[in-house]
């Protein structure tokens, strides 16, 4: 049966290829970015056009969608400022945190009742660095970390509504923000170490095709020979 799916960061990397299976199986994809140059030739049913550095933008947008009964949320749009603590300045802490963890929060509170309506499902798209943070990995680690709160107390909240919520803590796969990871670390890349990111996307969507009598509260995925971030020699 088809279902009405909501996916922030549409646009590109994981976002994209989510919502490209979402759709070509039949799901409703509702596809969010920050303008809709970025969704060209994807496949979507309605989008939502939003800044998430703006989350006092997100109630207008929200509105403006229309969006009554929802099946699920995926949040998986993100950002990585990669520094070490001296060196991340006041403005990059605020980026992270306002688009990692704060836009993500104030999205999922205007979208509640539409997630209750359905008895629905919150993804929140998480990664390693969510659960251990490592040098030079403080905003981004920080905002992931909350991230992981944030869902731990919704789930906590909503169960006896019906919603269920799940962090998905994807680690070394193939994307931009890798490779930027391994610029920033002067650290060697190489793909074929890494996850691809349909497989990444068939997880999620597995997690979200999860019997409703059972949630995946928390799930950690990785490739089986990650080549380690570390400085060239």
């Amino acid at each position: 049966m088809s279902r009405t799916i909501l996916v922030t960061g549409a646009g590109r990397g994981l976002g994209r290829t989510l919502a490209e299976l979402l759709s070509a199986r039949g799901d409703r994809v509702i596809a969010h970015a920050r303008d809709e140059d970025a969704l060209k030739g994807l496949p979507y049913a309605k989008a939502l056009i939003a800044d998430l550095s703006r989350p006092e933008s997100l109630a207008a947008a929200a509105e403006a969608a229309g969006i009554d009964l929802l099946d699920a949320l995926v949040h998986n749009a993100g950002i990585a400022h990669i520094a070490t603590v001296g060196g991340t300045e006041l403005e990059r802490w605020q980026d992270s945190l306002t688009v990692n963890l704060v836009a993500p929060a104030e999205l999922t509170r205007l979208l509640l009742p539409a997630l209750r309506n359905a008895r629905g499902h919150v993804v929140f798209v998480n990664s390693g660095a969510g659960l251990v943070a490592g040098p030079k990995w403080s905003s981004y680690a920080a905002s992931k970390h909350g991230l992981r709160a944030l869902a731990d107390s919704l789930r906590a909240e909503e169960k006896a509504a019906g919603v269920r919520v799940t962090s998905v803590f994807p680690s070394h796969f193939d994307t931009d923000m890798q490779r930027h990871v391994r610029e920033r670390h002067d650290s060697d890349y190489d793909p074929r170490r890494a996850t691809s990111p349909d497989s990444i996307a068939a997880t999620i969507a597995s997690v979200l095709d999860a019997p409703s009598d059972m949630v995946i509260n928390e799930l950690r995925v990785e490739p089986p020979n990650p080549l380690p971030i570390r400085p060239r020699s």
